[in-house]
């Protein structure tokens, strides 16, 4: 597990194995399993994951009562409600397990003490952010940009890995469709 991180830590940041063992003194390895919450609306979100294997989903329930997802992660993608992280305040998201799930866990405190004895993973961090940062510009684009369908298209030719391993009606739900309207899409496409 501690290579996992590693490789990830070390496309951004150079770093050996005595600091490598010093920052995973800050984080606690997690298992979790398929569907099991780790957030849930109301509570006080305190922890950042980082994805060692599995799938994590945020999501909301929306004014019609459904489940509307707004982001996955994958191996080496983090997940936390970056708003209610950051200021220490209830969420308005779900974080559940798509999967049986491995995950390092750090909280606000450890990772800012983790950012003062460990300065470059200010860096790190900063790209993590970056990057997340453009991905959600991207997504909201393609909501005004593309059609329902071209959307879909998009995310098929983009990330083949999701399509392939998230259930359906999750897909359906991180698109805005139900999961109804997505069978007609991918009915269309077979004929």
């Amino acid at each position: 597990m501690s290579e996992i991180f590693k490789n990830h830590l070390a496309k951004f940041i150079e770093i050996n194995e005595e600091e490598l063992s010093g920052i995973l003194l800050f984080f606690q390895i997690k298992k979790v399993k398929k569907k099991e919450n780790l957030l849930v609306e109301g509570q006080i979100c305190k922890s950042h994951y980082f994805v060692l294997n599995g799938c994590l989903r945020k999501f909301f329930i929306n004014g019609k009562g459904m489940e509307q997802t707004t982001e996955f992660a994958i191996e080496n993608w983090w997940m936390t409600d970056n708003f209610a992280y950051e200021r220490g305040l209830s969420t308005e998201f779900c974080i559940q397990a798509v999967e049986n799930s491995e995950i390092l866990s750090i909280d606000r405190d450890a990772q800012e003490r983790l950012l003062i004895e460990f300065p470059k993973m200010e860096r790190y961090f900063r790209f993590i952010y970056q990057r997340a940062y453009a991905a959600t510009q991207m997504r909201i684009k393609y909501l005004y940009d593309f059609s329902k369908e071209e959307f879909y298209d998009h995310l098929c030719k983009g990330h083949p890995e999701f399509v392939q391993r998230i259930p359906q009606y999750l897909i359906a739900s991180f698109l805005g469709f139900t999961p109804e309207y997505l069978s007609e899409i991918r009915n269309k496409k077979r004929s």
